[in-house]
């Protein structure tokens, strides 16, 4: 047996093997969403965070490096990572609460990945990042995938995101993330 022989062969069997890694890859997707189904669940949402050409700007008060920036007037939130291209990961519009966050300079000291939040309903992906007396800032997801604005009877702290948002945002912010609150 000649070394083409041999060489052939190893070909073929590497082109075999990319080929079942192929289908099995092309199947996983679809076994995921048939088991999401038959359990019940929401198919896999898609993120609207993409940043698209048309997202507004960063505020000019956003600072400097690894960062989630909260824009209290435009209702958005910008996630911020320098060492990628381009460097904004997603932009997406977000409810803020009741009460606003003073603008400043503030680090996630919390998160939860599901919990009640002070509207009571059920929410998930919190991402905590200041407190002023009873009133507590984070970023969270309503489970049922409401973004509607909070009671302005209640005290709330909570900036909605929709579903797929929020899972961007509880990613991208592990506890130390620094939180840029801009006006």
């Amino acid at each position: 047996m000649g070394p083409g022989v041999v060489v052939a062969g190893l070909t073929a069997g590497a082109v075999a093997v990319v080929a079942l890694l192929a289908v099995q890859a092309d199947g996983a997707q679809a076994r995921a969403e048939a088991a999401r189904a038959a359990a019940g669940l929401p198919a896999e949402a898609t993120p609207s965070a993409a940043p698209a050409p048309s997202a507004p700007a960063l505020p000019a008060s956003s600072g400097t490096g690894y960062r989630i920036v909260y824009s209290v007037s435009e209702h958005r939130v910008w996630l911020v990572d320098p060492r990628k291209t381009p460097q904004l990961q997603a932009s997406f519009a977000v409810t803020p609460g009741s009460t606003e966050p003073p603008p400043g300079n503030y680090s996630v000291y919390s998160r939860s990945a599901a919990g009640k939040g002070t509207d009571r309903r059920q929410i998930e992906h919190v991402v905590r990042f200041a407190q002023q007396g009873d009133v507590v800032f984070g970023f969270g997801a309503a489970v049922d995938g409401s973004t509607a604005p909070p009671d302005p009877g209640l005290r709330t702290g909570g900036i909605r995101s929709a579903r797929a948002d929020g899972q961007l945002l509880w990613d991208f912010a592990p506890t130390g993330t620094r939180v840029v609150v801009a006006p």
